[in-house]
């Protein structure tokens, strides 16, 4: 092969692969959702092992109040709703390339998260709280003063710790706490004596507790960490998706679905009321 040839072969290779790069970019500044009804069904991102939002029984199965409740929006919109595990810290990385639709799992609305993703209308109520055994004698933040926390990574228990370090970090040891991928982890530690304290959703702590032989073992302290709000994350350029969310989550308050189902897991009904 001459060498013009060789030229000509190497300018088309370098062009087929921009041809083929380019097709497969996602367009983060387009509105998903008429990919999505083309599609039939919305792929939705969790963590599987947060109860009682959404986890895996044990059979397997996923459930939990998330779950009912994208299901229930779900058929309000005509589409099926897949659920994929996720690495809970790489949430909003996997929502911007496109691997989910929604982050919807007990996600909690905050200042940081509202820099990255839209939110839809807040449904429930939650708040940050410590955990710990009573026989370590930890009645308020102070208290875990020197003793080592547990925190999930990329949690909102995470970010209040970070960005009000004099309200619990300070107290703690090293000023750092031990990063836990899920719940279930942090409390076998707790459990075991290797954390003291547990910076935990109410939601989950009080589910957990609940299901556990000796209930009274446990301390909660809400300390004074703002109470939260959960929501479902979506792109940024997901107008029509939040607007067509809103409008479910909406009717299915009005209807009384929404506070069924807060019954059905919490046995009381946390729910914000959705206008």
């Amino acid at each position: 092969m001459t060498r013009s040839r060789k030229v000509i072969a190497l300018l088309f290779g370098l062009m087929l692969a921009l041809v083929l790069t380019s097709c497969g970019r996602v367009n983060n500044n387009q509105d998903s959702w008429p990919t999505l009804q083309k599609r039939g069904r919305i792929i939705v991102g969790l963590d599987d092992s947060f109860v009682p939002m959404g986890f895996r029984a044990k059979n397997g199965d996923l459930q939990g109040f998330d779950i009912d409740l994208a299901n229930a929006v779900g058929k309000k919109l005509n589409l099926k709703m897949d659920f994929q595990t996720i690495d809970w810290n790489m949430k909003e990385t996997e929502l911007k390339n496109h691997t989910i639709d929604l982050i919807w799992n007990g996600y909690t609305v905050n200042p940081e998260r509202e820099s990255k993703v839209l939110f839809s209308k807040t449904y429930l109520n939650n708040r940050q709280i410590l955990v710990s055994l009573k026989k370590n004698k930890i009645n308020n933040f102070k208290d875990m003063q020197g003793k080592v926390l547990g925190v999930q990574n990329g949690s909102s228990g995470q970010s209040d710790l970070d960005g009000q370090p004099k309200l619990l970090k300070q107290y703690i040891k090293n000023q750092s706490p031990i990063l836990y991928e899920n719940f279930n982890e942090a409390f076998i530690d707790l459990n075991a004596g290797r954390i003291q304290g547990l910076l935990i959703d109410r939601v989950y702590a009080d589910y957990y507790i609940a299901h556990q032989q000796d209930k009274n073992a446990y301390n909660k302290d809400t300390g004074s960490f703002a109470p939260e709000h959960f929501a479902v994350g979506m792109r940024k350029s997901d107008v029509e998706l939040k607007h067509k969310i809103d409008g479910a989550l909406e009717a299915l308050y009005a209807d009384g679905t929404v506070q069924k189902i807060s019954q059905k897991w919490f046995g009381q009904d946390d729910t914000v009321p959705i206008k």
